[in-house]
């Protein structure tokens, strides 16, 4: 008995070996897959990095001073706490549709949030709850959008986020944030407003250990002004089901000669609601590996689908549509 276990123990040592091994090999082999370290906008930078710009319709004071950011971003704290994730708190009132600007001072940043969605009620109204007590911290103007699927056919999270764009568009926002409804911010210095280039939020998420696991990851909460997303004819249509539609963006803005950026990974940090595993889709690495000749013809210019209901809700703006 003694003996097989031994020969058991070793034979699991032999596996551990080897899978180290392999690693390395794969390490060695194809270094630019992992990112514990990565280029990213430092604190003091992150403010010059902004785009400052904002709605038509603004209607703070002329009188007012514009907002500042700088204490905002040096006070950045962990705030993904009871208080702020258990109920909204009042103060200056959120407008039907769930949009927010500060009254004592002239936000600089108008930010559509574009929320893509199905069947995760307990999710979305955690998120609701607690984005909008992060949101107010920060001085900005923003809306949030939630784009449902009514179908019942494959997910489709990109043509999602291109319907978003274009509703954020009809009310003039020039920043958008695509967001996950799982991803919640942890610290409060993560300004939601849009840089010069495009940016990857979410870099350092909890399921990953705090670490970047690829350098071409954009995806999970990723900032782009309204003028890049049409640059690059928004995000593909053709991804029904999970993975693929992120890595297709960032081969478009690749294309183009676009980078993206990151702030340092202290405030990049959020964390991932549990949710079950969505169904992967199948044609995800073939349609991948023809990104960059179909991003001329798919996407906002091919965009189709039926707007079934608009309705403002007193924490969002609800988009229900066919795809």
């Amino acid at each position: 008995m003694l003996i097989r276990l031994c020969q058991h123990n070793f034979h699991i040592f032999d596996l551990l070996v080897f899978s180290a091994a392999i690693t390395l090999l794969v390490y060695i082999s194809l270094p630019q897959r992992f990112a514990l370290r990565y280029d990213y906008i430092p604190q003091e930078h992150f403010e010059e990095s902004l785009l400052a710009a904002t709605t038509p319709n603004i209607s703070a004071s002329q009188l007012a001073p514009d907002c500042s950011y700088k204490e905002v971003i040096a006070d950045s704290r962990f705030v993904y706490d009871a208080f702020h994730r258990e109920k909204i708190h009042r103060g200056e009132e959120i407008r039907l549709g769930g949009e927010y600007q500060p009254e004592d001072c002239r936000p600089r940043f108008s930010t559509a949030i574009i929320v893509p969605y199905r069947d995760r009620q307990e999710q979305l109204a955690a998120f609701l709850s607690y984005m909008h007590n992060y949101l107010r911290m920060q001085f900005i103007h923003y809306r949030i959008f939630v784009v449902e699927q009514s179908d019942r056919k494959p997910f489709n999270r990109a043509m999602l986020f291109n319907i978003g764009a274009k509703v954020a568009a009809s009310y003039d926002y020039p920043c958008l944030i695509l967001h996950d409804v799982d991803l919640m911010p942890l610290n409060s210095g993560q300004i939601y407003a849009c840089s010069k280039l495009p940016r990857h939020m979410s870099s350092a998420l909890d399921s990953w250990r705090f670490h970047l696991p690829y350098r071409t990851l954009f995806g999970g909460v990723v900032a782009m002004s309204m003028s890049q997303y049409n640059m690059v004819n928004g995000m593909s249509n053709l991804y029904h089901g999970w993975g693929g539609e992120d890595d297709d963006l960032y081969e478009r803005l690749k294309v183009l000669g676009v980078d993206i950026c990151r702030f340092d990974p202290a405030y990049s940090e959020y964390t991932m609601l549990k949710h079950k595993q969505e169904t992967p889709n199948e044609n995800r690495l073939a349609l991948l590996r023809a990104a960059s000749l179909r991003m001329h013809s798919d996407g906002l210019n091919s965009l189709v689908y039926k707007e079934v209901e608009r309705r403002m809700h007193s924490l969002f703006t609800h988009i229900l549509v066919e795809t």
